[in-house]
């Protein structure tokens, strides 16, 4: 058969097959129908300088689209102007905190002083010589002599112009607002929780009011985005690693209710710090203004167990900084901690002369300015020896810094439930210890059925771990809860279970109790910076793990920005390694400027990466979605365990 013939069969059966068709059409055959091709949709293509990346610290704010090198940073602080004339004026304090006025804080810090003075003639410098012992009295004799040298007779610092009676002012216009002005000054965000408390302004409404002020000033007039086009941005907002969820909530609720943006992302600082240094594991060493910060990070994940917040950071050093340039004989003699220019000073000098280089010794003399509104500009010299060393060491000996009475060390504690969000991991942990313990129960009944002398001996010899916690609590709490609160975080939260709580057996409510006094004891402790990592570390599960972190050690932020500290951190850390681990001392690294950044601003870095992945697509949390599920959105969206 030639081709010519092949295709004219070929079309002869197509034609047949068309009228049998008709046919089975008019005959009204039913003929299944196939379902209809449903398209993909269609993936939304984000452009990254339509979103907005927020980083909010204690004392400055960076904010700034995805797409920008740097991002906008002024001091997180807002001014605000008082409703009615004679109202008492308000300033939350910056260097000043609760804890340092006890009749303790002295001796304390005493103490800690000599620890420091003892680490520091205990270790040999470089060229292994020890360091001459200066003492503070010979820097004193000579900077009570000093007297100030004029540079002009009138500052060219000026006051904020307030002529026009404007109702807030932000950032540096707040900080230089004349204090005879009716103003109150705000900063919202107190290590690095929000800054709620008895006094003016202090309430969640007040201080949600000067955070959404302070943004959208930002927004405005920095990255020239009118605020009735922030329907078009969508956004990423940085949150400490040890979070307050109802903190989270209600800036989630002011950003996209409020504000008005149309997506947003909720991140950990510490991931997004891994993110900016290109780092795909690393322990986090976060050390800012007011609190200082570690978590392990693991390819993109927070481990919950290493994460640890101490309530100490860079102010705490420039306190402890003005102490010892007082002890000095400090020249400038008008100094107070309890103003805000004399804190943006002093915070200026510790940056510029402190270090840990433990190969600089002796005195040595240094000069600084002074330049106040409506004051003359002055230059100061001051003679300094070991005030420069002993300051930063502070990070490592929190008890030079006389804090009593408060709580230095925050874990990660488990969720206490929200109205909002029912089905929580309190009501899962809930019903999977009811399935466990029905489970359990119906496999005990047939080995009951099956075993006539059994019982609940033959359970826990054959049926099972044996463990006490596999029994069926009272009120439906039981069996598996230990395991659960494990996977949870048991070694940082506290020891909850849905049910059964009030009927266990005295034995466990006493190792309950224990648990509770050795946490509350853990937490009123000021760990050093090398101890927390050390600490840090050793929460992680595997040794494969810890070695990746000694491997690894990250330092981000502001308060650690000295001479020397990368050395001297690596040298503490390989002193206090556990024996198990000091093999790998050649491997351990601790990193303080990755491809040379700016330590200040890999987190805000990381979110504009961040902003930038494929897989952050799932991560969106859409207006309409909050609207409708309100946290639970959190829950499911997050990247971390809600």
């Amino acid at each position: 058969m030639t081709q010519a013939e092949k295709e004219e069969n070929g079309k002869e059966k197509e034609k047949e097959r068309e009228k049998d068709k008709d046919k089975e059409q008019q005959r009204g055959v039913k003929r299944p129908i196939a379902p209809p091709a449903v398209p993909e949709p269609l993936q939304e293509q984000i452009q990254s300088n339509f979103i907005v990346v927020i980083h909010p610290g204690s004392r400055m704010l960076r904010i700034g689209r995805a797409t920008d090198t740097l991002p906008v940073t002024i001091p997180h602080a807002i001014a605000r102007r008082h409703k009615q004339s004679g109202q008492p004026r308000y300033e939350d304090a910056w260097l000043l905190r609760d804890g340092l006025n006890k009749p303790e804080s002295n001796e304390q810090r005493q103490n800690g002083l000599k620890m420091v003075d003892q680490a520091i003639w205990s270790k040999k410098m470089s060229n292994g010589v020890r360091r001459t012992p200066v003492s503070a009295e010979q820097a004193r004799s000579y900077n009570r002599q000093i007297r100030p040298a004029m540079l002009d007779s009138s500052s060219r610092v000026k006051w904020t112009n307030t002529t026009q009676h404007p109702q807030h002012l932000v950032g540096e216009e707040a900080l230089y607002v004349n204090p005879s002005d009716c103003y109150d000054l705000r900063w919202p965000v107190v290590r690095g929780q929000l800054n709620v408390h008895a006094g003016a302004g202090g309430s969640l409404s007040a201080v949600l009011a000067d955070l959404e002020t302070i943004w959208s000033h930002v927004i405005q007039k920095h990255l020239e985005i009118p605020l009735k086009d922030l329907k078009y941005y969508r956004c990423i907002l940085l949150v400490p690693d040890i979070y307050n969820r109802q903190n989270i909530k209600d800036m989630v609720n002011m950003l996209l209710l409020n504000m008005g943006f149309s997506a947003i992302i909720v991140h950990q600082e510490s991931v997004c710090a891994t993110f900016g240094s290109g780092l795909s594991s690393a322990c986090v060493v976060d050390v800012g203004d007011q609190k200082t910060s570690l978590c392990c990070v693991e390819d993109g994940v927070s481990h919950r167990n290493s994460r640890l917040c101490l309530a100490y950071g860079g102010a705490d050093v420039t306190r402890s900084f003005f102490w010892l340039l007082q002890r000095a004989g400090f020249p400038y003699r008008d100094c107070q901690l309890s103003n805000r220019l004399d804190c943006q000073l002093l915070q200026h000098l510790k940056e510029t002369f402190c270090h840990l280089d433990q190969d600089i010794s002796g005195l040595q003399d240094h000069e600084f300015r002074t330049r106040f509104p409506e004051a003359p500009a002055f230059l100061y010299q001051v003679r300094l020896g070991d005030e420069k060393l002993q300051a930063p060491m502070g990070l490592f000996y929190p008890t030079t810094f006389g804090i009593v009475g408060q709580k230095m060390t925050s874990l990660q504690y488990r969720s206490q439930g929200d109205s909002e969000d029912p089905h929580d991991e309190h009501y899962l942990l809930g019903t999977q210890n009811k399935q466990d313990q029905s489970s359990k129960s119906s496999s005990s009944e047939r080995k009951s059925v099956s075993r006539p002398g059994g019982g609940l001996e033959v359970d826990l010899g054959q049926g099972g771990s044996g463990d006490p916690c596999d029994l069926p609590r009272g009120g439906g709490g039981g069996g598996g809860g230990s395991q659960g609160e494990m996977e949870l975080g048991s070694a940082q939260g506290e020891c909850l279970m849905v049910g059964g709580e009030m009927e266990d057996p005295p034995s466990a409510l006493l190792s309950r109790k224990n648990h509770h006094a050795i946490m509350s004891q853990f937490e009123s402790k000021a760990l050093g910076l090398d101890k927390a990592v050390l600490h840090s570390i050793d929460c992680c599960a595997s040794d494969e793990t810890k070695r990746k972190m000694y491997s690894s050690i990250l330092v981000v932020g502001g308060g650690l920005m000295f001479h020397g500290a990368q050395e001297f951190l690596l040298h503490r850390i390989i002193n206090k390694m556990p024996p198990s681990f000091r093999r790998l001392v050649d491997n351990v690294e601790v990193i303080t400027r990755p491809k040379d950044m700016d330590p200040r601003l890999i987190a805000w870095k990381g979110g504009a990466v961040l902003a930038c992945l494929d897989t952050t697509q799932e991560m969106w949390i859409h207006q309409r979605e909050w609207n409708r599920f309100g946290v639970r959105m959190l829950r499911e969206r997050a990247a971390f365990v809600w």
